[in-house]
C-alpha cells in the first residue's frame, strides 16, 4: 500500500515543483523589466507613449472602405492605403543585371530555354529595365516572334523615348507588326463577309443570336465579378423574377445590361457617325440604374484609383468626354479599321473612367455599338478571358495600345468563327459558359 501511495504523489510533487519554478522565472522576468523602465529617460518614454497615441488615433481616423465593387476602382477616401508601383531597390537592379548578363551567356552558349527564363527573371525583377527589354526583344525576334519583340521595345521607348538601340530595334519590328496586324483585318473582313452572306431568316442563325445574346450578358457582368449562372440570368430576363437566395444587387446588373442592350440595338446602331456624350450617359444610366440609381448616368465627382492608373481628375472627366466623342465622330476614327476604331473606344473610355461603377460594361457596350454600325456581329469578351483582357489593358496604360486592339480582334474572329460553325450543316452549340478556354483560340482558315 505504500508503494502504492508513493507512486500516486511522486507526480504531482514534481508538478509543484515545477510550478514554482515557472512562477520565480515570470517575477524575475518582471523584476527586470521594472529595472529597464526606471533605465531609460522620460522624454524617450513620452515619446513612445505620445506616438503610440498618434497611431491609435490614426487608426480611428481611417475611413471605412467601400463594399468591393463589381470594377477595379477605389475612392481616393482609402488613398491612403493604397501601395503604388514603386521603383526596383538598387539590391534588387544588381539582381536583375546579373540575371541579364547570365541570360546574354546563356544565350551565347546556345542555351536557349535557359536565356529565356532568365530574361523573364531579369524583367520580373525589373520591369523598367531597359537593357533588359531591348536584349529580350532582340531575342524574341530570333524566336520569330516578332509581336512579342515590337512590344519589348515599344515598352523600353515609354520609359527612355531616345534610347537609340530601342529606337533602332522598333524601326525594324514597326513595319512587319503592321503588316502583320493589317493582314489579320483582311482575315476578319473574310469572315464578315461569309456571315453577312448568311440569309437573315436562317433559323441556325437566329437560334445562335439568341443564345450569344445571353451568353453576352453572363460573360460581361462576370467579368466584374457577377456570380450569377447563365440559366439564372435567362430566368431573370425571360420572367423577371428573382432567384431566391441570390445578391438582387447581382441580379439587377443583369437587368440593367438587358436595358442598355436593348437602347443600344433599337436607338444607337442606325445613327453612324452621331454618338454623343448623352447617348453614353444614356448607356451608362441603364447599365447602373438597377443596381445604383444615384450614381447611373452621371459622370464622377471623386477620384478613382485602377490598378496603376490613376485616371483624369474630376474635373477634367467632362472635357476629356467631349473630345472622346469629337474623335469618335470624326474622318480620322471612321477611317480606321471597325476593329481597330471599335478598341481604340473602348480603351479611350475605360481611360476615362468616367463613372463611379460600370465603367467595364460601358465601354465594351460602346465598342460593339461601332462594330454593329460597321455591320459586325456583337463580340463577347469571356469572363474566362479577364486575365488577359486586364494585362492588354494594362499595356496600352503603358503606351502601347497594339496587343488591346489584337486582343479584340482575336475575341471578334471567335464570335465570327462560332456563327459560321453554328451555321454549317453539321452546327455546334455555343461553349459552355463558365467552361474552359481551350477552344477561344480554335479559328476557321480562310483563303485571301
Amino acid at each position: 500500500r505504500m508503494n502504492l501511495v508513493a507512486m500516486a504523489t511522486e507526480p504531482e510533487l514534481q508538478w509543484v515543483a515545477l510550478w514554482v519554478r515557472v512562477r520565480w522565472a515570470a517575477v524575475l522576468v518582471l523584476l527586470l523589466s521594472s529595472a529597464v523602465v526606471l533605465l531609460l529617460p522620460l522624454a524617450a518614454l513620452q515619446d513612445q507613449g505620445q506616438a503610440l497615441l498618434s497611431g491609435l488615433a490614426f487608426l480611428r481616423a481611417l475611413p471605412r472602405l467601400p463594399a468591393q465593387s463589381t470594377e477595379l476602382s477605389v475612392t481616393s477616401r482609402g488613398l491612403e492605403l493604397l501601395v503604388l508601383k514603386g521603383k526596383a531597390p538598387p539590391e534588387v537592379k544588381l539582381e536583375a543585371r546579373a540575371a541579364l548578363n547570365q541570360a546574354l551567356e546563356m544565350k551565347r552558349q546556345g542555351k536557349r530555354e535557359k536565356a529565356h527564363k532568365l530574361f523573364l527573371y531579369a524583367l520580373k525583377m525589373d520591369p523598367d529595365y531597359v537593357d533588359a527589354l531591348n536584349e529580350f526583344g532582340i531575342f524574341s525576334e530570333e524566336e520569330k516572334d516578332i509581336l512579342q519583340a515590337d512590344y519589348l521595345y515599344s515598352k523600353a521607348l515609354t520609359i527612355s523615348p531616345h534610347n537609340e538601340k530601342a529606337l533602332s530595334n522598333r524601326g525594324r519590328t514597326l513595319p512587319l507588326v503592321e503588316e502583320i496586324d493589317q493582314r489579320y483585318f483582311s482575315i476578319i473582313d473574310s469572315k464578315v463577309k461569309k456571315v453577312m452572306a448568311i440569309p437573315k431568316g436562317n433559323s441556325a442563325l437566329r437560334r445562335v443570336m439568341e443564345e450569344s445574346y445571353y451568353h453576352h450578358i453572363y460573360h460581361t457582368v462576370a467579368i466584374e465579378g457577377n456570380t450569377l449562372t447563365l440559366s439564372e440570368i435567362r430566368h431573370i430576363i425571360e420572367t423577371r423574377y428573382a432567384v431566391p437566395g441570390k445578391s438582387l444587387v447581382e441580379q439587377n446588373e443583369v437587368i440593367g445590361m438587358h436595358a442598355a442592350l436593348k437602347y443600344v440595338n433599337t436607338t444607337l446602331v442606325s445613327r453612324i457617325g452621331s454618338v454623343t456624350i448623352a447617348d453614353i450617359l444614356e448607356i451608362h444610366r441603364r447599365v447602373l440604374g438597377y443596381a445604383d440609381p444615384v450614381e447611373a448616368g452621371r459622370f464622377r465627382t471623386t477620384q478613382v484609383f485602377v490598378g496603376h492608373h490613376i485616371p483624369p481628375h474630376p474635373r477634367d472627366v467632362e472635357k476629356q468626354m467631349r473630345e472622346l466623342v469629337q474623335w469618335m465622330n470624326s474622318e480620322d476614327a471612321m477611317g480606321l479599321h471597325p476593329v481597330e476604331f471599335a478598341a481604340l473606344a473602348h480603351y479611350k473610355l475605360v481611360y476615362i473612367h468616367p463613372f463611379v461603377d460600370g465603367n467595364g460594361r460601358t465601354s465594351r457596350l460602346l465598342m460593339n455599338l461601332i462594330l454593329m454600325q460597321a455591320g459586325y456581329p456583337p463580340i463577347t469578351v469571356r469572363k474566362e478571358q479577364r486575365a488577359e483582357y486586364y494585362h492588354v489593358l494594362e499595356a496600352a496604360n503603358e503606351g502601347d495600345v497594339r496587343p488591346f486592339i489584337r486582343f479584340i480582334a482575336k475575341c471578334t474572329e471567335t464570335t465570327l468563327d462560332m456563327l459560321l460553325i453554328a451555321t454549317t450543316e453539321h452546327s455546334v452549340a455555343l461553349p459552355e459558359a463558365g467552361g474552359s478556354t481551350a477552344g477561344c483560340g480554335q479559328t476557321i482558315p480562310v483563303k485571301t
